[in-house]
C-alpha cells in the first residue's frame, strides 16, 4: 500500500493546488484533504473531509484513514472568507496544538511537514543583513501573523523531541507571490498607489507559487539519494528586489509617509478592507528581510526555479498596467541618473528595471 497523505488548509488555493499535484505521484496511494471550510476549487480524487484542526476529532482522522504523512498547510496569515484576525489566530496556534498531539498519539505517522514563514526572523533595524536557519531574531515578533508562526514552531519542536522517530520538515517560506497569489503582501502591490515609509527603501525576497508545491512535495516522501528532508529549511528564489524597483516593475507610483502617517494610512486600508496593512507587514516595508538558502540548496537539494526577479516578474504580469508605465519610467530613472554626468561625472550605468 502507497502512502496517505492528509493535508489541512485546503480551501485555499495554494492547498488545493497541492493536493492536486501530489495525487499524481505513483508512491501515494491516498490523499485526505481537511479544512473547516468546503473549498470552492476541484481537489481531484482527494477525500475531502470537512474538519475543524481546533477539535479532537483530527486525532480520528489520523486513525482511521492509517495516515503517514501529514502535511500542514493551516499556518496562513489572512483569513478566509468572512473570518477575524482571532479566527486565524486559534486556526494557527490551537489548530497546530490539537494536530501535533493527534500526531504524537498516532502509530502510524512517520512524517510531518510544516508551511512556515520566515516572518519567525521579524524586521529590525539592527537585523544582519542575511538570515540564516540558526540566526536568533534580533527582536522577536510582538504580534499578527509572525508571532503565530513562531508559537508554531516552537509547538513544533516540542513535538520532534517527543516523537524523535517522526521526520519533522519545517518550510520557512519568504514572500509568496505568483499569479494566484492571495497575501497581505499581494494585496498591497495591487494597491493604485502604493505608501512607504520616508528614508527607507527595503531588501525584499520572493517564492514562486510553482516553487512551494514543489517544495512541499519534496519533503513530504523519502529524501533523495544524498540530501536530507528533515529539518528547518528557508525558502526563497535567488537574488533580492528593492521596495523601489518593485514599485517600476509595476508602473505604481509611491508616496513617501512619516511612520505615524503610514500608520494612519494603514489602519485606514485596513478599515475599509482593500488590504491587511498589518504592524509586521509595516515593519517588513520599513526593514525588509534577507535569507540564505543554503541549506535548501545543499542539503534538501532544491534549487527554485523561479529567481525573486522572475517570480516579481510573473505576477507582476497578472496584475495587469499601472499608473506608470515600466518603461517609460525605467527611461525617466536614466535619464535622472545621467544629469551627474554633465558635470564631468562618471557615465550613467543602465538602470536595473
Amino acid at each position: 500500500m502507497g502512502k496517505v497523505v492528509l493535508v489541512t488548509g485546503v480551501a485555499r488555493q495554494l492547498g488545493g493546488r497541492f493536493v492536486r499535484r501530489i495525487q499524481r505521484d505513483p508512491e501515494v496511494d491516498r490523499v485526505v484533504a481537511v479544512d473547516a471550510v468546503t473549498p470552492e476549487h476541484h481537489l481531484g480524487g482527494a477525500d475531502f473531509v470537512r474538519a475543524d484542526i481546533r477539535q479532537p476529532t483530527i486525532a480520528r482522522l489520523l486513525a482511521e484513514h492509517s495516515v503517514d504523512t501529514v502535511v500542514h498547510m493551516d499556518v496562513t496569515g489572512t483569513p478566509l472568507g468572512s473570518g477575524s484576525r482571532a479566527t486565524v489566530k486559534e486556526t494557527n496556534v490551537i489548530g497546530t496544538m490539537q494536530l501535533l498531539g493527534a500526531c504524537q498519539k498516532s502509530p502510524t505517522v512517520k512524517r510531518l511537514v510544516v508551511k512556515s514563514s520566515t516572518n519567525v526572523y521579524g524586521s529590525a533595524p539592527r537585523d544582519p543583513a542575511v538570515f540564516t536557519e540558526t540566526t536568533p531574531p534580533k527582536s522577536l515578533p510582538s504580534g499578527g501573523f509572525a508571532k503565530d508562526t513562531v508559537e508554531v514552531e516552537g509547538y513544533v519542536r516540542g513535538f520532534a523531541r517527543r516523537r524523535p522517530d517522526v521526520a519533522v520538515c519545517v518550510l520557512r517560506f519568504a514572500n509568496i507571490l505568483g499569479p494566484g497569489a492571495d497575501t497581505p503582501l499581494a494585496a498591497y502591490f495591487s494597491l493604485p498607489v502604493l505608501p512607504t515609509v520616508l528614508g527607507y527603501d527595503p531588501r525584499l525576497q520572493f517564492v514562486h507559487e510553482d516553487d512551494v508545491i514543489d517544495v512541499l512535495r519534496i519533503a513530504s516522501h523519502e529524501p533523495r539519494r544524498g540530501t536530507l528532508n528533515s529539518g528547518t529549511f528557508n525558502i526563497t528564489g535567488d537574488g533580492v528586489l528593492l521596495l523601489s524597483q518593485c514599485a517600476r516593475r509595476l508602473g505604481r507610483p509611491t508616496v513617501s509617509l512619516l511612520m505615524p502617517a503610514i500608520s494612519w494610512v494603514g489602519s485606514a486600508l485596513r478599515t475599509v478592507g482593500m488590504t491587511d496593512f498589518s504592524p509586521e507587514q509595516l515593519r517588513l516595508l520599513t526593514h525588509g528581510r534577507v535569507v540564505a538558502t543554503n541549506q535548501m540548496r545543499e542539503t534538501l537539494g532544491y534549487r527554485p526555479k523561479f529567481t525573486t526577479a522572475e517570480t516579481f516578474a510573473d505576477f507582476a504580469r497578472s496584475r495587469g498596467p499601472g499608473l506608470l508605465p515600466p518603461e517609460a519610467l525605467a527611461g525617466a530613472v536614466d535619464r535622472i541618473a545621467a544629469l551627474p554626468a554633465l558635470g564631468g561625472g562618471h557615465p550613467p550605468t543602465q538602470s536595473a528595471n
